[in-house]
């Protein structure tokens, strides 16, 4: 196993600090690990973690920056690379070509390169590298996915095999209110308002864009009989062995009621239920711009995506001109 293999595996003992709520202490793990690790500008490395934990950055993207950077610093070193003034734009275009033999999916490519050029801007600024290394920029085309929305009797399969009480209002949550996972996973009680039927987002997990959703009447009525049989010496709403449900556990949840209804072969993941809320408000007529609050989208182009999935008046649209064509209703010359 090379050097750069290995870089993944550096968060074994960190995952569930990303889900503590003070993030100094993760933040001087990541520079102490910087520090365990010969890299070349490793110094400036833990400078820049730094500098993005004092810009308020999330845990989630301290992670991730930190995973690119160490993963291209690793193979510059490769390179006998031993200082960042001798990088050079070829090394960047080595260095995907790299993510791509390791057979990398293009999004985490992207992503990894995004994250890259932040560190690097961050570097022509500090005047420590000169600012020629992006003067091209390396663009991947990117593919634009139609989101995987559950179809409504795979939704009703899954929902009549869910009895227990914290796991149907977990589900029903993630359904009914488009919420992401991370964000369902930090609620507390101080989140929620069930006389107004609210829930509030102070801080969004991705983007930190904070918002209020809402919930239906099969989502309070599941909320209000776990929050009645939920132990109330916990902090969190959804809870496991420890103080707080994870992520893996949140999906081994969802994977076991698509194992119980013969669902596993669809490619359904948890996320695929904020897609589906998505999807079905839209066929039910909701306005773009609504749904986008809703989701804490800042770009509405994201949104859009949902309605290429589901926009019923261009298939209504299709259907009725295809009618004519087929009867022969189109006369004249081309």
């Amino acid at each position: 196993m090379t050097k750069t293999d290995s870089i993944p595996s550096v968060f074994t003992q960190d995952i569930e600090a990303v889900n503590q709520p003070t993030v100094r202490p993760y933040i001087d793990r990541l520079v102490q690990r910087i520090h365990q690790m010969w890299l070349p500008g490793g110094n400036h490395f833990k400078d820049y973690m730094r500098y993005k934990w004092r810009m308020n950055h999330k845990p989630n993207t301290l992670k991730g920056s930190f995973v690119a950077v160490s993963d291209f610093l690793s193979f510059c070193s490769t390179l006998m690379k031993r200082q960042l003034q001798e990088i050079v734009r070829d090394d960047l275009e080595a260095y995907i070509e790299h993510l791509q033999d390791r057979g990398l999916k293009v999004t985490t490519v992207i992503t990894r390169l995004k994250q890259l050029y932040a560190f690097l801007r961050y570097l022509i600024e500090q005047d420590i590298i000169d600012a020629s290394i992006l003067k091209r920029k390396i663009k991947l085309r990117e593919p634009d996915f139609l989101p995987r929305a559950i179809a409504p009797d795979d939704v009703r399969k899954i929902l009549g095999a869910i009895e227990d009480p914290r796991d149907r209002a977990l589900v029903l949550i993630l359904l009914r209110t488009g919420m992401r996972i991370g964000e369902v996973l930090s609620l507390t009680m101080n989140n929620i308002d069930l006389r107004d039927r609210k829930i509030h987002i102070y801080e969004g997990e991705k983007n930190c864009l904070g918002r209020v959703v809402y919930l239906s009447d099969d989502a309070l009525m599941a909320l209000q009989i776990w929050i009645k049989e939920r132990d109330k010496t916990k902090e969190y709403l959804f809870y496991g062995i420890r103080e707080k449900l994870c992520y893996s556990s949140a999906w081994n949840i969802f994977a076991q009621y698509l194992r119980q209804t013969g669902l596993p072969h669809k490619g359904y993941t948890i996320h695929s239920l904020r897609h589906t809320f998505a999807s079905e408000l839209l066929n039910a007529g909701m306005r773009l711009e609504c749904l986008q609050l809703l989701l804490g989208h800042r770009n509405i182009e994201i949104t859009r995506r949902y309605a290429r999935l589901t926009d019923k008046s261009r298939a209504e649209e299709y259907f009725r001109a295809m009618q004519i064509i087929e009867q022969g209703g189109i006369h004249g010359a081309y």
